[in-house]
């Protein structure tokens, strides 16, 4: 297969400096907010983003190394393929989050429920349309029983250390 190569066109900036200790999903950082800062050539493109108040953002999560094809997400205690998690250690190091639109600046977006770290190299913004987006009804595999958790759910170590390192 042929590679694939992408520029970020924005960085975020909000209050995660430290992966350890961070909200795992937007549920779990309804307090936290932060700033995507769209690069000035690209600012054009946001036309109209004022009127949605959710956007998807699509980043690089840059500081993951390496992956492996099971792991033992953090709401749930057993090992699970990583197509069947959220967990960083991916085969691509790509990340998405719904976070609340607050206000449009010029070429900057102030974000509400940001489980984003700080510099995170942003790839694609995408309005979110909950007719497109939202299916409630959806069986969800084993996070069945496990969503009241993810409010008090915080990022921990296991993702940061070397993968030899790691208990899959």
């Amino acid at each position: 297969m042929d590679s694939v190569t992408y520029q970020p066109i924005g960085i975020i900036h909000s209050s995660h400096t430290n992966l350890q200790g961070m909200p795992i999903q937007p549920p779990a950082a309804k307090a936290c907010t932060g700033i995507l800062e769209l690069r000035p050539d690209l600012e054009e493109g946001l036309l109209g983003i004022e009127g949605f108040s959710r956007i998807i953002l699509i980043y690089s999560l840059h500081k993951s190394e390496g992956f492996a094809l099971t792991a033992t997400p953090f709401l749930d205690t057993e090992s699970h393929g990583v197509f069947a998690t959220r967990v960083p250690r991916r085969p691509n190091q790509i990340g998405f989050s719904v976070v609340r639109l607050i206000e449009r600046k010029g070429r900057n977006l102030a974000i509400g429920d940001v489980d984003i770290l700080d510099g995170t190299p942003v790839l694609d913004i995408k309005p979110y349309v909950p007719l497109f987006d939202a299916y409630p009804n959806e069986r969800c595999g084993w996070f069945e029983g496990k969503l009241g958790e993810i409010e008090s759910a915080r990022s921990d170590d296991r993702f940061m250390r070397p993968l030899s390192e790691t208990k899959l």
